[in-house]
């Protein structure tokens, strides 16, 4: 081999170098520019709204949110009851209509009554065992429920306390968890086990408590315990046990005596009633019954109506069409108390502003096919009243408007509308109408006269 071939082969093996480098610099960078596309591509995609429902992916879910200038999320109420297991409705539960400024959503358990504009939502416990009976009972949201769309839109803590759902927002990793409750209570099954109880006590009220970290539990008998610690809250000796969510609140029983915890084990009211309900959590006051008498108390177990009446709270079975929220304060002052077959009222701070002078409650319709029950005019603030066979008129403060003079007083409805008539004399006279001329003749309650001048 001659020189110059040498060189050539030197110059072969340096030139196939060179390119067997720019070949591995090519694919380095070819790599480094996929391994950047991942990142950049994982990044994006890790850097979207998730939302998790039960554990599980669903995005669908976002179509339903609303997000505020504050940050503040918003879901969309009848949007979202299907995906939690609930039927949807405009209008409120007792007076289904296609009014678009309510809506309420129903479970196999309950009923929760939602208002364009209002914090304040009623929920009504399906399940008569409850210890809240025929009555509502009421929740108030951090926001209003607002409207987009012709939608309405409830706040995070507006989800968790009508459906009875956990929401996290977890901003960092922009994030959505939402849990419902049989998905919490079944994954707590297991701890409560470690935990060395038997079981979650079954009771819809009870599970409820979950939401709030604490769990009422068996062993042997009943208790309450720290949800994440398993440490007893309440000491499991009492035969039952039933959370009250509006208070936070536990009714318990023990040789079938009744009283209240607060939570953290605390006792409020003595273990001395035969049947404690909640009234309104507002005003923390009690149904107290024993020796088959009937008071009320308040959540401190305070006595503020002797325990000594026959009955309290009005049977408003017959008159769902009046909207009434609370059979146990009507008007939002008068608390129905009966003694001796007579009915004369409290008011909500206890002091007795109607002597027992009344038959009954309420008109119950019977001489015309279109004619309705009627016990409250709601928009006036006023009640109808019995006594014999006549009929009168009370407000908020137990005063007779019109005395019991009328034959009738009912209600009607007609395309969609209300409307409030009495009969006196033979005359179908509005009642709406004569209020209104009360309202302005201040003190003017003679029924001849004002008929008279109309």
């Amino acid at each position: 081999m001659n020189l110059v071939e040498e060189s050539y082969k030197e110059k072969d093996k340096s030139k196939t170098k060179l390119i067997s480098r720019i070949i591995l610099a090519i694919i380095i960078l070819l790599v480094l520019v996929i391994i950047g596309i991942v990142i950049a591509i994982y990044y994006i995609d890790n850097s979207k709204l998730k939302i998790y429902v039960n554990g599980g992916i669903n995005n669908d879910i976002e179509q339903y949110l609303l997000t505020s200038e504050d940050g503040e999320i918003y879901i969309s109420i009848r949007d979202i009851a299907p995906v939690l297991g609930y039927e949807s409705y405009n209008g409120e539960y007792s007076n289904r209509s296609e009014d678009t400024s309510k809506c309420y959503v129903q479970s196999a358990e309950e009923v929760a009554n939602f208002s364009l504009q209002s914090n304040k939502i009623y929920k009504l416990y399906l399940n008569s065992t409850s210890s809240t009976g025929e009555n509502y009972e009421y929740l108030y949201l951090d926001q209003v429920v607002i409207s987009n769309n012709g939608k309405m839109y409830m706040s995070e803590d507006g989800m968790q306390k009508a459906f009875n759902a956990s929401f996290t927002y977890d901003k960092e990793k922009n994030r959505i968890y939402i849990y419902t409750l049989d998905y919490l209570i079944q994954s707590y099954q297991n701890s409560v086990l470690d935990y060395g109880y038997t079981e979650i006590q079954d009771n819809f009220n009870n599970y409820k408590a979950i939401l709030n970290g604490m769990l009422v539990v068996k062993k042997d008998q009943y208790g309450v315990i720290n949800a994440q610690t398993g440490e007893a809250i309440i000491e499991p000796k009492y035969d039952s046990i039933e959370y009250m969510p509006s208070t936070g609140n536990f009714l318990i029983t023990s040789n079938n005596k009744k009283g209240i915890m607060n939570n953290q084990g605390s006792l409020k009211v003595q273990i001395l009633y035969d049947e404690l309900t909640l009234m309104d959590s507002d005003l923390g006051l009690l149904l107290a019954k024993r020796e088959g008498k009937s008071g009320v108390i308040d959540t401190n177990g305070n006595i503020k109506i002797y325990i000594e009446y026959d009955n309290i709270g009005a049977d408003i079975t017959s008159f769902s069409n009046n909207d009434i929220k609370n059979k146990y304060i009507l008007l939002d002052n008068l608390i129905p108390v009966q003694n001796d077959g007579k009915w004369g009222f409290f008011d909500k701070n206890g002091k007795q502003v109607v002597d027992f002078k009344y038959d009954n409650l309420g008109y119950k319709a019977t001489t015309s096919k279109n004619a309705m029950n009627l016990l409250v005019i709601p928009n006036y603030n006023v009640m109808v009243v019995n006594s014999g066979n006549k009929y009168g008129i009370i407000n908020a403060e137990g005063e007779e408007i019109i005395p019991p003079m009328l034959d009738d007083a009912y209600m009607y409805i007609s395309g969609g509308q209300k409307y409030y008539k009495m009969t006196f004399n033979d005359q179908e006279l509005d009642i709406i109408e004569y209020l209104n001329i009360v309202s302005v003749n201040s003190g003017g309650t003679n029924l001849d006269n004002t008929t008279s001048g109309t």
